[in-house]
């Protein structure tokens, strides 16, 4: 057991920033749609919206997606299960992908920390939306 104890506490600090992250990005969840558009150093723009899928008391179930203007990239498409009384973000899927959960064999298309590095690139993304900016021009 105390061979997981490591990765289990560094997953619960990486859900609990995207949870702060999230919710100071999403005024503390209170609408059902957010469209943003990002400021790039290249003075590019990328629309983001975050849309609520399922809301219950305790939980949410929101999709992020950023268009790509690039053709040879797809948009970026992430699926996020908040628990609003853990105060904790996770990651369900992550472009359609869904991770293998801890219990299952882990198959050779995915990684033994798939999970984990789905959770770190969400705390990246939105380390970068704030870092770059969001247009105040766009209407929330």
């Amino acid at each position: 057991m105390s061979k997981c104890l490591p990765k289990t506490s560094y997953q619960l600090a990486v859900c609990e920033t995207n949870f702060l992250r999230l919710k100071n990005l999403l005024q503390n969840f209170s609408k059902n749609k957010y469209l943003f558009e990002t400021i790039n150093p290249d003075t590019s723009s990328n629309p983001i919206s975050f849309c609520v899928l399922h809301r219950t008391r305790h939980t949410l179930i929101i999709e992020a997606k950023q268009k790509i203007k690039l053709k040879k990239i797809d948009d970026l498409i992430i699926r996020i299960q908040i628990s609003l009384d853990a105060r904790l973000a996770e990651v369900l899927s992550f472009q359609g992908e869904r991770a293998v959960p801890y219990f299952m064999k882990v198959l050779k298309i995915q990684s033994k920390d798939e999970k984990i590095q789905q959770n770190k690139f969400l705390t990246e993304w939105l380390e970068n939306i704030f870092s770059n900016g969001i247009n105040p021009h766009v209407k929330i």
